[in-house]
């Protein structure tokens, strides 16, 4: 596309001058519409960067999203505005909770996340990666508040037993808040970092 404009322009460059030369004013004003034209339309181009989308729209109307890495054309009207799709993490800060049967606990937690919807991470919440961070906690304190930190009955999760069982529900709490902002949860990482009592 990007060699397309280039040569309507350097043809349209040419003509601009060969009619100059030759005083043919109507093939002037041909040449001249049409280098306008490839300059307008070589506004479209755009480039996408690899695990990046680009959110199209048309005055303030969602038009789509380009995810395919590499020079790429849309109408030149369209408002291009950048969204980074590659895998983030975040770690909470340690949260003073009490757990279930009402002791003091310290926790912290990693959340490794990415954005898959880029639509929705834009439109839906104001900032995505503040509302990660926000969420990220909410769950996690609510999770903590549901488990003891040591098993009081035999076969019950706790905090300090049952780490994985703990961080898959503190997975799928997060996974569920932060759905409508387009945010997915990797499976693995989202793991409870550190559980103690204060």
């Amino acid at each position: 596309m990007f060699f397309l404009f280039l040569a309507i322009f350097l043809a349209a460059v040419a003509g601009m001058v060969f009619s100059i030369r030759a005083g043919a004013i109507p093939l002037l004003f041909v040449s001249l519409f049409v280098l306008l034209a490839a300059v307008f339309c070589a506004a479209g181009l755009f480039l996408v960067n690899p695990n990046e989308g680009k959110v199209l729209q048309l005055f303030g109307e969602y038009v789509g999203t380009a995810r395919e890495p590499g020079l790429r054309w849309a109408n030149p009207l369209y408002m291009k505005r950048k969204v980074s799709m590659r895998t983030r993490n975040f770690e909470t800060a340690k949260l003073k909770v009490n757990d279930h049967s009402g002791n003091p606990i310290e926790i912290a937690s990693v959340v490794v996340w990415r954005i898959v919807d880029t639509a929705e991470a834009l439109f839906n919440v104001d900032d995505a990666v503040n509302f990660v961070h926000v969420q990220s906690e909410a769950a996690l304190r609510n999770l903590a508040s549901h488990y003891a930190y040591v098993p009081e009955h035999e076969g019950e999760l706790a905090l300090s037993s049952h780490t994985s069982e703990v961080s898959g529900k503190l997975r799928g709490e997060i996974q569920e808040r932060l759905a409508q902002a387009g945010v997915e949860v990797l499976t693995d990482p989202a793991r409870i970092a550190e559980s103690r009592p204060r």
